[in-house]
């Protein structure tokens, strides 16, 4: 990871952390405040974000670590490893945000109204929205820049976060401009924020195990490194090829054919311009297996 990316990377997601740290904070204290339920779950989704933060942080710092002797496809992996633990972790909060909410309707109707949330609740829920919108704008921006997982998977974050406080919104501004009889959409707020956070989680997660088990490139990406390869001078039928992710990085293994009249030195020549041209286009860090064959 370079010098720059790295800087980037970190400023990001302290960012984010510093975000939902005062976001948690204020959540808590306008729910309680508020009686609203939807605010206090947005406050849990909040305070799950600074663990996720941390964790990013602590992922970052080990996967920017240079090869070495026991990891020569260098610690990419770690982010992937580390974005599937993430989408685990957030959907255990979901789940606690729906069994909460599910309770408090249960306790509703069951001879425990729920109170009526306060105006300050409504203007916590807005203001959420509003920073963890820019969050996530961000965090994708430089995630995507960087061609980091874990902060894309962390802008995400923010994002599903940001769809809470648009439901705590309508939940909490429905609930006091309907009056009491209506006082079950904050609950009900809380559950569709749940659901957020579930989709979210399972997106995540998916395309974490995906590369972890080490799944194929897509097939549009493969044609493309036969086309590249096709390009080149000298290579012929390009064949036996094997992708997958390391990390933000890609690993090639190739099979071509070249004229069996040339040398050793020759040959050697053509491999080295494939691997440059695969180079340029999927990065320097690209790892490039070549394997000749006698045409």
């Amino acid at each position: 990871m370079s010098h720059c990316r790295k800087k980037e990377t970190n400023k990001a997601t302290l960012l984010g952390l510093a975000g939902n740290a005062t976001l948690a904070g204020m959540k808590f204290v306008a729910g309680v405040a508020g009686n609203s339920s939807a605010m206090i779950a947005d406050a849990v989704h909040s305070l799950s974000d600074l663990g996720t933060d941390l964790f990013t942080l602590l992922t970052l710092r080990i996967s920017c670590r240079p090869k070495d002797k026991n990891h020569k496809y260098g610690h990419g992996k770690v982010e992937t490893l580390a974005t599937a633990f993430m989408g685990f972790f957030i959907a255990f909060v979901g789940i606690g945000v729906l069994a909460n909410s599910v309770i408090n309707i249960i306790n509703h109707y069951s001879g425990n109204p729920l109170a009526t949330p306060g105006w300050i609740a409504f203007g916590a829920a807005l203001l959420s929205f509003a920073i963890k919108e820019f969050l996530y704008r961000y965090n994708l921006y430089v995630g995507r820049k960087f061609s980091s997982k874990v902060v894309q998977a962390n802008a995400w974050n923010h994002r599903s976060d940001a769809y809470s406080s648009i439901a705590a919104t309508l939940g909490i501004g429905g609930a006091i401009l309907l009056g009491p009889n209506w006082v079950i959409l904050d609950p009900i707020a809380a559950i569709v924020v749940s659901f957020f956070i579930l989709k979210v989680s399972v997106s995540m997660t998916k395309d974490a195990l995906l590369e972890l088990i080490e799944t194929s490139l897509p097939k549009a990406q493969e044609k493309e490194i036969i086309s590249i390869a096709s390009g080149v001078s000298g290579v012929n039928n390009p064949h036996e090829l094997k992708t997958r992710k390391v990390g933000n990085d890609i690993a090639i293994d190739l099979h071509i054919q070249v004229d069996r009249n040339l040398n050793v030195d020759q040959a050697h020549d053509i491999t080295v311009e494939l691997e440059k041209c695969l180079c340029d286009a999927y990065g320097k860090e690209t790892h490039i297996s070549i394997h000749i064959e006698p045409l």
